[in-house]
């Protein structure tokens, strides 16, 4: 009795270690398709043919990454890389690091080149180098939302510079007695 309780233990054991390797390579699958699909979305990016993204993007996709918001279906998105790549030279773009499954994929990119239009925020042939945290939710293989997160620095690189009113002592005292309604007594 003892032998058959371990031979059905063993048994056991073994079905359910099957099952979750079945599992394991179905995700694995599914994963390594997902990274293959932004490996070529990068590719499309870096080299502005914008072609073949219909076999890697839904074609209800949103891009939540875009410059003044949303950017909704497949064709703006291509519209939106080909923009993007336009405005850079020499456009390289390097996976540092990235993580995936079924649901998502996280890579941390990174950005260089040399602008070509003042779009970015910088002037005409200002070489940059920026890192950001790219995510994007999958949908059978294909992205189906993207999200970019950056660094402040890098953001305040492309931002237009804010120039702020000279505030000498003099123009100070002058704008509260103005915004009081009051004129000085002397």
């Amino acid at each position: 009795m003892k032998n058959f309780c371990f031979i059905l233990s063993v048994g056991v054991f073994l079905f359910i270690v099957s099952c979750n390797d079945q599992e394991k390579s179905v995700e694995t699958d599914m994963t390594a398709k997902n990274i293959a699909a932004i490996n070529e979305i990068n590719k499309a990016i870096e080299t502005g043919d914008v072609s073949r993204l219909g076999d890697y993007i839904t074609t209800d996709a949103v891009d939540h990454a875009g410059p003044k918001g949303d950017i909704k279906g497949l064709d703006s998105i291509k519209a939106s890389l080909a923009q993007f790549h336009a405005m850079v030279q020499n456009m390289k773009l390097e996976v540092l690091k990235e993580i995936a499954d079924n649901e998502y994929v996280f890579q941390w990119v990174r950005f260089t080149g040399i602008t070509t239009t003042i779009d970015m925020g910088m002037p005409v042939g200002t070489k940059f180098d920026m890192t950001a945290i790219e995510l994007a939710k999958m949908k059978d293989g294909k992205v189906a939302e993207h999200w970019e997160f950056m660094q402040p620095i890098d953001m305040l690189k492309m931002a237009e510079p804010i120039t702020l009113p000279s505030t000498s002592k003099k123009d100070t005292l002058k704008n509260k007695i103005d915004s009081l309604n009051m004129s000085p007594k002397m």
